[in-house]
């Protein structure tokens, strides 16, 4: 399944330092528009005088469009290139973060969270990963876990920022001081990226699925997204949910919150380790340890109670194998199908997860009214993530 040629064995070009720009570059976007949300929802709520439902809907309205267009938007980068897209998708943020700041009413606010989606789609991970499998070749699987760490960073970095500048000048001056890092930093540094080159060397591996036509006719491939789409539903539920579940099984508030906060350093824990095995380990066998760590750490969760070592194997777990997967998810597709289109194969596998995120929240709520509480959400959740885990294994098995 390995998709390697003569071209894979050293890298061309200035790769670790656009390696740093991209970095520095996913740290901003991530925390001047997905993050930020987080911070904005409550000042939003008082100054339109809407529900807080009605204002979260417009970042979800955001997350499904962004679904949407990463398809699309991969297959840009592969005509066009990283640089001209990623460059218009940082002055776009830097133009629709100024409007969210003179928004309104809902349709206003609707409106601006529309084009955010796309932006994100433009931004984010997709289409960095897309200028990282093309512009490395022997170390593209180490690139992309160094640039997940970089984005891991961005909540760190970006609440408290975003948390003075708004007590400092107030929410609408805050998101306008967000537009303006955006166009100060991200623009220019988009801009350096390398023009195209053409299309990637990289031969596909036997039994390759035809990259621009086919994919959805390719069973491995329904199968990846099947995985991916499980993957990420329970960890968009289990974002949203876990405190109230663990409130609900009588631990205090600072102990749940403790057992959340461990699941941020076993994401970095995982990508760490994913960084030392890719040497010698492929992606794709990663990628089926990582996908059964969640079932077994949502059965640790199920089986814990209140207990405090069996609530820690399932930070550990969850955190680890949510970790993993991010940058699975980035390489495998260089693995299974080779370079070309890489952008297009990555943005249609990066779908299901953003769909998810939107929908996961909801999802478990639903369940939770409809089965009478957590305990039978977490089972729900466990044979969503088996099911994943399942089709990940068959997706990515060794003839």
């Amino acid at each position: 399944m390995s998709a390697r040629s003569s071209s894979d064995s050293a890298d061309s070009g200035p790769t670790w330092p656009l390696l740093v720009a991209l970095g520095v570059t996913q740290i901003v976007s991530w925390g001047s528009i997905y993050y930020a949300f987080a911070l904005l929802l409550e000042p939003l709520q008082r100054d339109l005088g809407a529900e807080r439902s009605a204002v979260a809907g417009a970042f979800s309205v955001a997350l499904l469009v962004s679904g949407l267009c990463a398809t699309w938007i991969g297959r840009t980068i592969d005509r066009v290139g990283g640089r001209s897209v990623m460059t218009l998708g940082s002055a776009a943020a830097a133009l629709l973060l100024a409007a969210l700041s003179q928004v309104n009413s809902l349709p206003a606010l609707y409106a601006a969270w529309t084009g955010l989606g796309v932006v994100m789609a433009a931004t984010l991970y997709e289409p960095a990963f897309a200028v990282i499998a093309h512009a490395f070749r022997a170390r593209y699987r180490r690139a992309l876990t160094v640039l997940t760490l970089f984005g891991g960073l961005a909540s760190t970095v970006f609440w408290p920022l975003t948390t003075a500048l708004i007590e400092r000048f107030g929410w609408r001056e805050a998101v306008l001081w967000l537009a303006a890092i955006n166009l100060a930093l991200c623009v220019p540094l988009h801009l350096l990226l390398p023009r195209p080159a053409g299309p990637a060397t990289g031969a596909p591996p036997a039994g390759a699925a035809p990259r621009r036509t086919g994919l959805w006719a390719d069973r491995r491939f329904r199968a990846l997204t099947l995985a991916f789409l499980a993957h990420y539903i329970v960890v968009s539920a289990i974002a949203a949910h876990l405190i109230a579940l663990l409130l609900a099984r009588g631990l205090s508030p600072s102990a749940a919150a403790a057992i959340g906060a461990l699941i941020g350093p076993m994401q970095v824990a995982g990508r760490v380790v994913e960084f030392g095995a890719s040497r010698w380990v492929r992606v794709g066998q990663v990628g089926r340890i990582a996908a059964a760590a969640m079932p077994l750490s949502l059965l640790a969760l199920y089986w814990a109670g209140a207990s405090t070592p069996g609530l820690m194997l399932f930070a550990v777990l969850f955190g680890a194998g949510n970790g993993a997967m991010t940058v699975v998810r980035s390489a495998l597709p260089v693995e299974m199908y080779g370079r070309d289109h890489y952008g297009a194969i990555a943005g249609a596998l990066a779908t299901p997860g953003l769909l998810a995120r939107a929908v996961g929240p909801t999802l478990a709520a639903m369940l939770w009214t409809a089965l009478g509480g957590y305990g039978p959400v977490s089972l729900a959740l466990l044979a969503v993530a088996a099911t994943g885990a399942l089709a990940f294994a068959y997706a990515t098995r060794e003839d």
